[in-house]
């Protein structure tokens, strides 16, 4: 799923030094925030005290609710070069934050996908953060990078310093030699933005340490009415130094995003859609037979485009889009919502249903949701 990028360097005699390859160099999916299946651009808010996912990969968190919400492209402003797409984060009020609260925008990188930076040893590789940002607020924002168990947090900050206008910002960071890295199916780096955050979330910036989730003395967006936050670009690669944005090509980005949240809705539709176009389809058939079945039911199965990071968690729609029921549709009958629905198995490949419906044979139809997410 990464790319192989291959460059050749003519020497000064005009011969060709050896090629200097690259793959997966940046290990964010989805950096330049074009791909947002659960919501087709539109307006989330993270709720209080979970991991909101609003952009694929890109979760928000926050601990009193209703303080901001996260769009694609929020508030229509022209991306920096090069882009077209931005996460966009707007206050919701001036919230005074207390010592307790946070709020944030994540990605959790799988352990798979960092398993080659070794940290948590003595070999622990160099790391750089790169990204564009934009904010109607100046002065210095915070962030970090955490292990799975929250006790190896490294702090940072960067500076905007001219408001609503994009800045390219780049932090490079020593890998750490302690700790327990994953470098499984598990959580193996959590990177954090800051949107506002108190004592008890914070701490230091520019040095590993075993707590917080953002450094201290930073911005606080959700503290001004209104305030944006907007970034894009997110880069984090091996090396102290940014390189340009890796692009991939979309259907790349896609299936890396759907390793993790996958749908049977057509791309530009959001979940839940009523009469949305994608979907899958099984057939009630009746046995009076097979271990004494007297009724019409449904055993089919559904495979994945992309295997999952784990055994997924499912939710089905109906043509209604009501959540966790299906549809029967007869030979010249109309289509009935709200119909019985039950599921089988569920595994990263897939999953089965056994779903029962009295009497009434006829198609089943049914749209879906399948999420893995970190």
């Amino acid at each position: 799923m990464s790319q192989l990028q291959v460059s050749r360097i003519n020497d000064s005699s005009g011969g060709v030094l050896a090629p200097i390859s690259s793959v997966m160099r940046n290990r964010i999916i989805n950096g330049a925030m074009v791909i947002d299946q659960r919501n087709a651009g539109a307006s989330v808010t993270p709720a209080n005290g979970v991991y909101t996912y609003t952009l694929d990969r890109w979760a928000g968190f926050a601990t009193q609710a209703s303080k901001y919400t996260v769009q694609q492209n929020a508030g229509s402003v022209t991306p920096p070069v090069g882009f077209v797409n931005y996460l966009g984060a707007t206050s919701s009020s001036a919230y005074s934050v207390t010592s307790s609260d946070l709020f944030m925008l994540s990605q959790f990188i799988e352990g798979y996908n960092i398993a080659d930076l070794g940290w948590g040893t003595a070999n622990a590789k160099t790391v750089t953060l790169s990204f564009q940002v934009y904010s109607s607020l100046t002065g210095t924002f915070g962030g970090a990078l955490l292990n799975s168990a929250q006790n190896r947090v490294y702090p940072f900050t960067y500076t905007i310093s001219s408001a609503n206008t994009w800045t390219s910002i780049s932090v490079t960071i020593a890998g750490d030699t302690s700790g327990t890295w994953l470098k499984t199916n598990g959580v193996g780096i959590q990177v954090n933005f800051g949107l506002g955050a108190g004592s008890s979330n914070t701490n230091t910036a520019g040095a590993w340490t075993t707590s917080g989730y953002t450094a201290s003395g930073a911005v606080s967006v959700v503290g001004t009415n209104g305030a944006t936050f907007y970034i894009t670009g997110v880069q984090l690669e091996v090396g102290t130094q940014a390189t340009s944005f890796e692009y991939r090509q979309i259907g790349t980005e896609i299936s890396l995003c759907q390793r993790y949240y996958e749908k049977s809705f057509d791309f530009p539709t959001a979940p839940t859609s009523a009469n949305a176009s994608g979907g899958s389809y099984g057939l009630f058939t009746t046995s009076g037979s097979a271990g004494g079945l007297t009724t019409a039911y449904m055993d089919g199965y559904v495979g994945y485009r992309v295997e999952k990071r784990a055994a997924p968690t499912v939710t089905v729609f109906d043509e209604a889009g009501n959540a966790g029921k299906c549809t029967r549709i007869n030979p010249g009958i109309l289509a009935t919502s709200n119909q019985q629905w039950s599921y089988g198995s569920q595994a990263s490949t897939g999953f089965t249903t056994t779903t029962t419906n009295g009497s009434n044979a006829g198609r089943f139809s049914f749209y879906w949701v399948s999420s893995a997410e970190l």
